[in-house]
């Protein structure tokens, strides 16, 4: 039992991971709030489930540019600073979104606006917060890092989303935005104290060659991209998020709808507070695999359970597969990137597992206009199972990774040995 207890290595090691970790887990639960709030609001302003999709779709084209530019900056800038100011920048978003909903006639419009400025400011903070992980963590503690960043993710979407239902169904969604207005300043003021983190003495400026050339890295290691893709598919094939209110509905249970949203989190907590065996998994390739096909198999079976409390179990069994996926690519990338360009890369990353799900809810909101909101659930599932499989037959690099013998990993380990030894 308690190998399979979280490794708190990092924890221990680290001030500074563990400042991270609390300021995250604080702005997180309040930003889970607002992940509710406001597809609830655009639903109730139009009514439409392709106007919840279009959250999605107005978030992508910051996401992407800003998320590849994001991580040339966090190359070539103090982390600690970049990850302040966007912090406060998110913070000034949502005291729009609650001065827009106390108003007697809420407007539509800033709700796009507010999401796809949001998505830029995260799109620049992602690749800061995921490249700063490896300096202030080390090396053989990067798996157990992964799974405790996880696991602060997951305490938040679970108990973010359940309080969302019942604040939103209560007392109303400015309350929602409220909350989410204070965490943000609490997690300012904590990562205050974060140590500086300066660019490395091999930083380049931050420009489009730049990113060019981190694309170029990703490109030529077929293990990265094989994870890159098969998150970018299993987020844009099998997402639901974004009919979740139109499925409580038609199961004659919008008492759920917190529940729905906080059920794949909650599935990803489980396997958290349980992560003490991925320190001793290798071939993370393969775990990456084998999470991403069953989580499309979850979200299928969650578009065919005609029973609420068997849809809540669906998605959490996708949660706990997408979370296994997520603590293996984490390891692959921390474990094997370069700290001049880890970024730039952590850029990309961003694109993987977050272009996808906008992309995502476009697909399942329109699927849903067309065809039926379980029909678009249980297709998209399906198809995700499938392609995960293809890809792996395409890239069989990834299915042979192994971190005790893969060249990047060994020379990387080595680099950081005598780094510590100097």
């Amino acid at each position: 039992m308690r190998g399979l207890l979280p490794d708190l290595s990092p924890w221990r090691a680290s001030a500074d991971f563990r400042r991270l970790w609390v300021s995250g887990l604080i702005t997180n639960f309040g930003s889970f709030l607002t992940f509710v709030a406001l597809p609830v609001q655009v639903k109730e302003l139009t009514g439409s489930a392709a106007a919840v999709g279009a959250i999605g779709a107005v978030e992508l084209v910051p996401l992407v540019v800003f998320g590849l530019y994001g991580g040339a900056l966090a190359d070539a800038a103090d982390k600690r600073r970049l990850i302040l100011w966007t912090e406060a920048g998110q913070g000034v978003l949502c005291a729009v979104l609650l001065a827009n909903a106390l108003l007697p006639g809420p407007a539509v419009w800033p709700l796009y606006l507010v999401a796809a400025l949001t998505s830029a400011l995260g799109g620049v903070q992602r690749p800061a917060l995921d490249s700063l992980i490896p300096r202030i963590v080390a090396h053989e503690h990067l798996p157990a890092a992964a799974a405790l960043t996880s696991l602060r993710w997951q305490l938040g979407g679970v108990a973010g989303p359940a309080l969302a239902g019942v604040v939103v169904a209560w007392a109303g969604l400015g309350w929602a935005y409220a909350v989410d207005l204070l965490t943000f300043a609490v997690s300012v003021v904590l990562a205050l104290g974060l140590a500086a983190s300066p660019a490395s003495r091999e930083a380049v400026r931050p420009s489009w060659s730049a990113i060019a050339e981190g694309a170029r890295y990703a490109w030529g290691r077929k293990e990265l991209l094989g994870t890159y893709a098969v998150d970018l598919a299993a987020m844009f094939l099998a997402m639901p998020l974004a009919v979740l209110p139109f499925l409580a509905d038609e199961l004659d249970a919008p008492w759920s709808l917190g529940l729905m949203y906080a059920a794949i989190p909650a599935g990803s907590l489980l396997v958290s507070l349980s992560s003490g065996w991925t320190s001793r998994v290798r071939r993370h390739g393969r775990m990456v695999v084998l999470a991403a096909a069953g989580w499309g198999a979850a979200i299928a079976a969650a578009g065919v359970a005609g029973n609420v409390w068997l849809v809540l179990l669906c998605l959490a069994a996708g949660g706990a597969c997408d979370m296994v996926s997520g603590v293996f690519r984490s390891a692959m990338w921390n474990q094997t990137i370069p700290d001049g360009l880890r970024g730039r890369l952590a850029g990309i990353e961003v694109l993987s597992y977050s272009v996808g799900p906008q992309l995502g809810q476009v697909r399942v909101g329109g699927a849903a206009a067309l065809m039926g909101v379980r029909a678009s659930v249980w297709s998209g599932g399906l198809v995700c199972a499938g392609a995960v499989g293809l890809l792996a037959l395409c890239l069989p690099a990834m299915m042979a990774y192994d971190s005790r013998t893969d060249e990047h990993a060994v020379r990387l380990r080595a680099a950081r040995a005598a780094a510590a030894e100097d």
